[in-house]
């Protein structure tokens, strides 16, 4: 039986991030990254909107707020180190109307709390100066808000984990991870392997592998579906960075925006939409025993009761171009139908739901021995990945430490 001293499952931004904090820690380590899929980032961290998040909005105080600042502050100094493209291209949330001040004083409040860079107000004036074509009352200027190709990211860490002596296997599934001794046992379905301690990122998939693994059911993955339309190239961009909403406090979405990508193009989106499958990058995947999951737990038709008329607009969304273009235009004005290409990409974001139907903000870790798992990873994961690979550490080494 192979004997590693720790298996990291699954090859997305975080597992790739724990990997190469674990190489950085211990050198000479004996590590093995398990991925299901052929290569590293193949769902949420290739699929996702390439921004470096800034920190605004997240509780002060939540794991969200601490990492996010510190884990862009690492993801531009490691795109800087290894040469990825990406840029600070700042971002403004835009209030419409009055009636939405109070949510951005709240916004700006937790934003000064959680030490975001060079966060400002700014007045109907300004938005003009910083985006030419946004319009609102007031709006919060991000500066360090940034794009990135976080698959790019991804592969570069591999490359550098290799270098190290890490060894990769992909197209292997983890069936379960069960303690055995001072160890663990690794069952990839046919075959075992063995490690003194064992982390699962298993992203959509997390919950199901942290149950077989002898973890609690609660919290669980459902799948929720975000579009993103792209927009037609122009001689002057329609955004020279990004544009977002004021969101809705009561949810973890952050509503339709505009976004400048590292290539160059710009993307509206993306919409929030419940899914018939954790791979459903298309709307017609569907997956039974993904449909089964997600319908079978209480939370999801406490979730479908108290936020029925947004599924609605989602759904409307989903099936209407025009309906998605007047979202943003409201502040883009200059955006039409005209300005949409053909194309479109989207992603699944896993997002953690408990029995009581509350859908889990903040990041989820959980320990058993010499087992952790990451059970809730959603965005700005992929911007705190390297932040969030030190706290998990940290976790464990504190952990393995007597009273």
């Amino acid at each position: 039986m192979p004997k590693y001293d720790v298996v990291v499952v699954g090859a997305g931004i975080v597992g790739l991030a724990v990997a190469r904090e674990l190489t950085r820690r211990r050198p000479g380590i004996e590590i093995a990254v398990i991925e299901r899929e052929s290569e590293v980032a193949a769902h949420q961290t290739g699929h996702n909107s390439g921004v470096i998040h800034g920190g605004i909005y997240y509780e002060p105080g939540s794991l969200k707020a601490r990492l996010c600042v510190r884990g862009a502050a690492l993801m531009y100094e490691y795109a800087q180190e290894h040469g990825i493209a990406h840029e600070r291209c700042g971002k403004l949330i835009v209030a419409l109307h009055e009636g939405e001040l109070p949510r951005l004083d709240d916004l700006y409040r937790r934003g000064f709390a959680n030490r975001v860079p060079g966060l400002r107000r700014v007045g109907a004036g300004e938005i003009g100066e910083i985006e030419p074509q946004a319009v609102g009352v007031q709006a919060l200027h991000a500066p360090n808000t940034g794009i990135i190709d976080y698959g790019a990211v991804a592969r570069a860490i591999r490359d550098e984990l290799r270098s190290a002596g890490a060894e990769f296997r992909f197209g292997t599934e983890v069936s379960s991870v069960i303690r055995s001794g001072n160890g663990c046992i690794v069952d990839l379905g046919g075959q075992q392997i063995s490690a003194d301690q064992v982390i699962t990122c298993a992203g959509l998939w997390s919950d199901r592998l942290a149950r077989r693994s002898g973890a609690p059911a609660d919290p669980r993955i459902v799948p929720f579906r975000g579009v993103y339309l792209t927009l037609k190239p122009r001689a002057e961009p329609i955004v020279r960075g990004m544009v977002y909403p004021v969101p809705d406090p009561t949810l973890p979405f952050l509503g339709v925006h505009v976004t400048k990508h590292v290539g160059g193009e710009v993307n509206l989106g993306p919409t929030a939409m419940l899914v018939p499958s954790r791979d459903g990058y298309l709307f017609r995947t569907v997956r039974g025993r993904d449909v089964w999951e997600t319908l079978s737990w209480p939370g999801t038709w406490q979730v479908a009761k108290k936020y029925w008329r947004t599924g609605l607009t989602e759904i409307r969304m989903a099936t209407s171009k025009r309906a998605y273009v007047r979202a943003a235009a409201q502040y883009v004005p200059s955006l039409s139908i005209a300005d949409l290409a053909d194309s479109f990409s989207s992603g699944v974001r896993a997002q953690a739901l408990d029995r009581a139907g509350t859908l889990v903000d903040d990041f989820v870790i959980s320990q058993q021995g010499p087992i952790a798992h990451v059970r809730n990873a959603p965005s700005p994961a992929a911007t705190s990945a390297f932040a969030l690979a030190e706290e998990l550490l940290d976790r464990i080494e504190k952990g393995a430490q007597p009273d």
